[in-house]
């Protein structure tokens, strides 16, 4: 059974698509509506869990209520926000960093609490953002490369751990995220999430002795 978070919208939803066609899966996101019309175009016994992951109790509840362990975790859950940083609202920047970091930081903590000892494979997706400085963009810069020390730091304490800590740097695609970031973009050259969500699948297929730790996509 595989777990998508996020997977109301974007990647995560195009993800829990491709997934579903050969694995059982299990789909979070906030909005419960949207969560359920992506679980209804999977199929009608989709498992599907209204989560916040930036609540302590409700990331225990999710875990609680999945059917199985999880041969793999694929954590897409996260927003944007963008703009000059004396313009961006305090309220705002708050949310971003629980959608980005918060969530991520609860996700892996239970995760880990609970398949230290087994062989889970859990897949952070944050972006090119927390690989580059970008102007205009510096909370959620600030928020990706958080979560990329939180990835590399939880690495190591996992090394002696059969459980997989995968790191996913995709840019570039054309998805709801730009609408609600507040930094317009002509997203006509992007990926749509079909296409990123493809190639992170077959990227994170593994052999019986390696697989691929960190996974950039980037558009063309």
């Amino acid at each position: 059974m595989i777990l998508i978070t996020g997977a109301s919208s974007g990647l995560g939803a195009s993800l829990a698509q491709l997934y579903a066609e050969q694995d059982d899966i299990a789909i979070t996101g906030r909005n419960a509506e949207r969560l359920a019309q992506v679980a209804e175009s999977i199929k009608p016994q989709t498992n599907s869990y209204v989560c916040d992951l930036s609540d302590e109790q409700s990331v225990a509840h999710l875990f609680d209520a999945l059917p199985s362990t999880p041969s793999m975790i694929i954590h897409c859950a996260g927003s944007g926000y963008f703009g000059p940083i004396e313009t961006q609202s305090v309220t705002q920047i708050k949310q971003l960093l629980d959608n980005n970091i918060t969530s991520a930081v609860l996700m892996l903590r239970e995760a880990v609490k609970r398949y230290k000892d087994q062989a889970v494979t859990v897949v952070i997706v944050m972006s090119t953002a927390a690989l580059a400085a970008k102007a205009e963009e510096s909370t959620y810069c600030a928020a990706k490369w958080a979560v990329k020390g939180l990835v590399e730091s939880v690495r190591l304490e996992l090394k002696t751990s059969p459980m997989k800590l995968i790191a996913v740097y995709p840019g570039g695609m054309d998805t709801g995220f730009w609408p609600t970031s507040g930094k317009p973009a002509n997203t006509e050259s992007f990926m749509s999430a079909t296409e990123a969500a493809t190639m992170l699948k077959q990227a994170l297929q593994a052999s019986e002795h390696g697989y691929i730790s960190d996974i950039t996509i980037t558009r063309g």
